[in-house]
């Protein structure tokens, strides 16, 4: 399908985020592929006028599980050893909230990424080491045997699927938020945006999504979308606060904690990261080291007694939320 050329105001540049390239930091990683858009009403943390206080603090006080013994039975019969013996060593991108960040203190690491870990750890009986990295520099940390796991935002493709196992704990999401007392309640289709002002990110797979139903607008005689760009975050929430723009369209993960941080922003619509393709953010190890199939029981076990259900609502994610986790999902095709 061709795509029609953009109405377009570029405002202080342009926010490149890359499909598939990194975490959010550096991209938009895909999800499950289904189109539907989420109630504002089902993220708590994400409703008009209400705020959340999140922890920033060293002492976090991270919701704990009970060790799982099919998890730890699992690792021990697939012979996996830790690299450090006791211990699990994970690797986290704290440059992001909620996902991962630093503390107030500068040198602890948390967010939601860490948490997940923490979760992870105490299901396979292990000790959790977190280690912070940039989040271009897991794939080599992993291979060489310096981190036996990474928990920050790493979808599932294809191709990562050749080195890498995964085991699924989230629902990569783009969000469409808009200012608190709009009048806009849903976006949910193509002509819920016809002659919307909507920020995006350029190059990005929501641009994408804009574009195709700008086209199907456009032919069935609806207003073109109004894209804005811009490359300082201040700026575009400036930008929706003004009215100078409607709405906002990117990944909701960090949209939903500004949202719940604030109250300034509600949540309208959210789609699949990957879209129209299914993937899911997972944790992820060493191809057959032995060591997936335990962190899958072990998430598997928060989620049924509800610590995983606690950890998103503590960072406001629970609109990402996924019903169980699986060992290497159909992730997105080869390019």
């Amino acid at each position: 399908m061709a795509i029609k050329k953009k109405t377009a105001v570029i405002i202080g540049g342009v926010a490149a985020v890359a499909l598939v390239a990194g975490g959010i930091t550096a991209a938009v990683l895909g999800s499950n592929s289904s189109a539907e858009a989420t109630p504002a009403a089902e993220s708590a943390a994400a409703t008009a006028g209400g705020t959340v206080e999140f922890n920033l603090g060293p002492d976090q006080d991270r919701v704990r599980l009970d060790e799982v013994p099919e998890a730890v039975a699992a690792i021990e019969a697939s012979g996996f050893e830790p690299i450090e013996a006791g211990k699990l060593t994970v690797v986290v991108s704290p440059y992001v909230a909620p996902l991962g960040l630093y503390a107030d203190d500068d040198t602890t690491l948390i967010g939601n990424e860490t948490d997940i870990a923490q979760l992870i750890a105490d299901g396979l009986g292990l000790e959790l080491n977190l280690q912070p990295a940039a989040w271009a520099d897991w794939p080599l940390g992993i291979q060489s045997g310096k981190y036996d796991l990474i928990t920050s935002n790493v979808t599932v493709t294809e191709e990562r699927k050749d080195l890498y196992d995964f085991a699924s704990y989230r629902e990569d999401l783009l969000g469409f938020y808009v200012k608190a007392d709009s009048e806009i309640e849903k976006i949910a289709e193509a002509k819920d945006v016809a002659g919307l002002k909507v920020v995006v990110g350029s190059g990005t797979n929501q641009e994408k999504i804009l574009q195709v139903w700008d086209e199907e607008n456009i032919a069935a005689g609806l207003d073109p979308v109004e894209y804005q760009y811009f490359d300082d975050d201040a700026a575009a929430t400036l930008a929706v606060q003004s009215g100078r723009a409607d709405a906002t369209f990117g990944p909701n993960a960090t949209s939903a904690y500004k949202a719940a941080e604030n109250g300034e922003t509600k949540l309208v619509g959210t789609f699949n990261g990957g879209y129209p393709e299914n993937a899911e953010i997972a944790a992820g190890t060493l191809k057959d080291n032995g060591l997936i199939e335990g962190v899958s029981i072990a998430l598997n076990a928060a989620i049924d007694g509800g610590e995983y259900a606690e950890v998103l609502e503590r960072w406001g994610l629970t609109s990402e939320a996924i019903d169980e986790s699986t060992v290497n999902p159909a992730g997105l095709p080869r390019e």
